[in-house]
């Protein structure tokens, strides 16, 4: 896992999505997040708007970022 500095106190999953590197594309991390194969802290969100904050962790098809201030 590695940390991926977002520059403030918030930033939206599919936007954290492409800045860490998870994905290539915005239309691919709708398909992903849609599709339920993303997970925020453990958890599943196919919410594309959701905020994350630091120490929030991402993951997607076994490869993960960590939000960080």
């Amino acid at each position: 896992m590695r940390d991926v500095s977002i520059g403030g106190d918030m930033i939206r999953l599919g936007q954290f999505l492409k800045l860490a590197d998870l994905i290539d594309t915005g239309g691919e991390g709708k398909i992903l997040v849609a599709s339920g194969d993303v997970a925020v802290n453990g958890e599943v969100d196919t919410r594309r708007g959701r905020q994350l904050h630091p120490g929030d962790v991402v993951e997607v098809q076994g490869r993960s970022a960590r939000v960080a201030a």
